[in-house]
């Protein structure tokens, strides 16, 4: 049999048998996070959904059912440093992949109580900080979730919090998923420099349809009209559970190998230039190392 290559159509039967692997999965409780969740488990993980509403957690347990890994929910609200904090505190026992799915979209402009806005707290800073947190009791790789719109995303340093600027949700979430592709590469080198075997890989849906976006305006809000133009929230956690579990090169970018990386199968594709400037993601990790704070700031 013709072994499977990036280039051909990888689906979840291909998922390898992942018993006793443990697996975060931050955001769990619907959408991508619901089906990354349930593959997972399907296919032997102990899956952590670390989740906001713990409610919507149990909930999904049940919708997912028997499966032949462990489900368990444990309580992060990744937008809040204070949480993630104590998140951190509260682990002890060894990770094998951590997955930063937790994300928000168009909003309208709010502050979290760490003086935050709310997009990049949630999509960006929070993952950095649970990184920074969790990174000493992973053993294989930290998987973050990006999206195409990172191509027309800008990284203010003077004003990563639209604190002078005036808001723009769209701009606001693409910036903050610029922010994650620059970090999760930026973090792929330094572990490299510190020798350490954990791999950091970006991963990205595609355009799936989810509700991330039902709530917001203009095009994006009638996006998910598109219909067979998009991925199913199926297809479009396919990229994420591609980097958990295949042997991609750390420093990676996954998403779907369709046209424009809207829509198809898993393939190591390429982010935008400003993405790769490496410049530009140093001076983005000291930035966010003094937002978050000494104790959530990176040492390497």
């Amino acid at each position: 049999m013709e072994e499977k290559t990036m280039s051909t159509k990888w689906t979840t039967t291909d998922l390898p048998d992942l018993s006793g692997r443990t697996i975060v999965v931050t955001g769990a409780t619907a959408g991508l996070g619901e089906a990354t969740t349930r593959e997972l488990a399907h296919a032997g993980a102990h899956v952590i959904m670390a989740v906001r509403n713990e409610q919507k957690a149990a909930d999904v347990v049940r919708r997912i059912g028997p499966t032949r890994g462990r489900i368990e929910v444990r309580h992060l609200d990744v937008a809040d440093l204070e949480s993630v904090r104590q998140f951190g505190r509260n682990w002890s026992d060894p990770i094998d992949v951590l997955i930063n799915n937790a994300g928000i979209m168009q909003v309208p402009l709010a502050y979290t109580r760490d003086g935050l806005e709310l997009q990049i707290a949630t999509n960006y800073f929070g993952p950095f900080a649970l990184t920074r947190a969790l990174l000493p009791h992973v053993t294989d790789r930290v998987v973050s979730l990006s999206s195409q719109l990172h191509r027309i995303g800008h990284a203010r340093l003077d004003d990563l919090n639209w604190k002078t600027r005036k808001y723009d949700d769209l701009a606001a979430y693409a910036d903050s998923k610029l922010a994650v592709v620059l970090f999760s590469n930026e973090l792929q080198r330094r572990l490299e420099a510190a020798g350490s075997p954990i791999r950091s890989i970006t991963a990205h849906p595609g355009i799936a349809r989810t509700s991330l976006a039902s709530h917001a305006g203009g095009l994006t809000g009638r996006i998910n009209y598109l219909g067979p133009m998009l991925n199913t929230v199926e297809q479009g956690a396919l990229p994420t559970l591609y980097a958990a579990t295949q042997d991609v090169p750390g420093g990676s970018y996954v998403g779907p190998d369709g046209p424009a990386s809207i829509k198809g199968y898993p393939k190591v594709r390429r982010p935008s230039r400003t993405a790769r400037n490496e410049k530009l993601a140093r001076d983005l990790w000291d930035e966010t190392n003094k937002v978050v704070g000494e104790d959530l700031a990176f040492a390497i």
